[in-house]
């Protein structure tokens, strides 16, 4: 069962799809998915030798690079001392202080376990704070699998042409409000909270328009909802303080994930002290997690925390520029409709000759196109997300020479393309 064929057909024999998240079994850009080995830097090896540019880096989840040795040392060493206590450990409360430190307006954070927990505590939180039930949410932002949030997703949602999910009752998004991304929706005091990508990351890559961010906040200000930023993907990942440092705007509440558990599963969301308090034990709305504030994941977070000093996120920026500038230049020698955004060291891709502003114009993009671009690129080396509204996370791995490799992949996969 060494190869990629056997290892995926025997995979499906034993879990759904034979995939444990949607996206990976390549249904939107046909073929089999490649079974990952090991990863080095910016690289992953497949159990046939093969090796990867990876662009994908979990994605985001992981920034620093693929087994990185502080990573990896921080694990072992906190492994050795343990794996899981149900217990308070030092490393949550480190972990905590780091990321109280580094955004701005967030007083106290609960640890869980993915960003999934993180955005559905916000919620439950949001409304039992507010004492109201309905909640807004925008077309194309992706906010996990909860229940409440599996209404006009991007990502995988988009990918699969899903406005939701069988199983999902209608009472379950009965109070689930869905506005145009990048409109300040009119709220009323029906409304408990109001939740958000501050960059769309999950319909490719939509940047938020100017005064949009500063408008929802004035607005959930004026009817006195609160205004949650899903800061899972951006979170530590376009600045020291996530999009919440770079916008000025200063949420309720900031959902967080991948990057603090250093690649290994944590979520966690934080606010002001006053609507913390409400959270269990101190107040009445109930979340628990008996793996929350795990003490590897605690410690690989702190650890890559600690190494994204001004210097790295200066080299994460100049990676995704470069990045951008290379794959925006591949398609127009080529003659390729396409758009390559980027926001911060992160880059998006819409096979679209006008750029993406909301989630209708960035389904738009050609799936067809990115199937074929994404096997071009696979068949030279460099390996991207299997799905046409993820990103590309282009990490502290990902030095000059590699970016350089992955655009000459680029070029010669775009001019393919064009020579049809």
């Amino acid at each position: 069962m060494h190869t990629n064929e056997a290892l995926f057909a025997a995979a499906r024999s034993l879990i759904p799809g034979g995939v444990n998240s949607p996206v990976r079994a390549f249904g939107s850009v046909g073929g089999e998915p490649y079974f990952v080995a090991r990863g080095e830097g910016a690289h992953v090896i497949d159990v046939e030798g093969r090796r990867y540019i990876d662009l994908v880096q979990s994605y985001g989840a992981i920034v620093v690079g693929h087994a990185h040795p502080f990573v990896a040392e921080a694990i072992a060493e906190a492994a050795r001392l343990g794996t899981s206590f149900g217990a308070p450990t030092p490393g949550e409360v480190n972990l905590a202080e780091e990321i109280v430190a580094r955004i701005p307006g967030l007083d106290r954070v609960r640890l869980v376990n993915s960003g999934t927990e993180a955005t559905m505590s916000a919620l439950r939180l949001a409304r039992g704070h507010t004492g109201r039930d309905r909640v807004v949410k925008f077309a194309g932002n992706y906010h996990g699998h909860a229940d409440l949030l599996l209404a006009a997703g991007g990502s995988g949602m988009a990918t699969l042409g899903l406005s939701g999910s069988a199983g999902v009752p209608a009472s379950a998004v009965a109070d689930t409000l869905v506005a145009p991304y990048g409109v300040v929706p009119d709220l009323d005091e029906s409304v408990a909270c109001v939740i958000v990508e501050p960059v769309a990351a999950n319909m490719g890559l939509v940047e938020p328009p100017e005064g949009f961010l500063a408008g929802l906040a004035t607005e959930c200000r004026r009817v006195g909802a609160l205004l949650i930023f899903d800061e899972v993907i951006t979170g530590f990942r376009v600045g020291p303080s996530g999009e919440v440092g770079r916008s000025g705007v200063t949420p309720d509440l900031v959902c967080l994930g991948k990057i603090i558990g250093g690649g290994l599963p944590i979520g966690a969301f934080g606010g002001r002290a006053e609507v913390m308090s409400s959270l269990a034990p101190e107040g009445p709305v109930y979340q628990a997690g008996t793996l929350s504030g795990n003490p590897l994941a605690t410690a690989a977070g702190l650890t890559v925390l600690k190494m994204l000093d001004d210097d790295a996120y200066r080299s994460l920026e100049e990676a995704g520029r470069r990045l951008a500038d290379g794959l925006g230049a591949a398609f127009d020698a080529a003659g390729i409709p396409a758009r390559v955004p980027r926001s911060g060291g992160l880059v998006g891709l819409h096979f679209n000759s006008e750029p993406a502003t909301d989630y209708d114009s960035a389904r738009l993009t050609s799936e067809a196109a990115y199937a074929r671009f994404f096997h071009g690129m696979l068949d030279r080396g460099v390996a991207l997300a299997p799905g046409a509204y993820e990103v590309m996370f282009p990490g502290l791995a990902h030095t000059p020479d590699v970016i350089e490799e992955v655009v000459v992949a680029a070029t010669q996969t775009a001019r393919d393309m064009a020579a049809g």
